[in-house]
């Protein structure tokens, strides 16, 4: 299922997203205060090419809590709402739902990023 899930969601969707990620993460590379929150980028574009068969791992850091919250303050609300969205529309459908179930990760992901894996 994770192969074909990953096809499907790559060519509906799946790599414009990542695309668009990377050239966030390219554009907060260029400073270097940005280099942090542009290798966030990065991890989202990694999970938004292929979501199915990955899993997140949260940390709990004092520093990643800091940087989590100025991340939301500074656009992570608003990531976080559009795949929620996403989310709840993919949910209206039965073949629909593992690709909610996605958005909802990647959802998560998009709120907190700093102090996460992806394995």
């Amino acid at each position: 299922m994770k192969t074909i899930g990953n096809i499907i969601w790559f060519v509906l969707g799946g790599i414009l997203g990542g695309l668009v990620w990377i050239l966030i993460g390219l554009m907060w590379c260029v400073t270097i205060v940005g280099i942090p929150v542009g290798k966030q980028c990065f991890k989202l574009a990694s999970i938004s090419f292929s979501p199915f068969g990955k899993t997140i791992v949260y940390g709990e850091k004092a520093s990643s809590v800091l940087l989590n919250m100025i991340w939301i303050v500074f656009g992570g609300i608003e990531i976080a709402v559009a795949y929620l969205i996403m989310g709840i529309i993919f949910y209206c459908t039965i073949v629909g739902i593992p690709f909610g179930k996605q958005c909802f990760k990647i959802m998560k992901l998009a709120f907190i990023p700093f102090g996460a894996k992806i394995e």
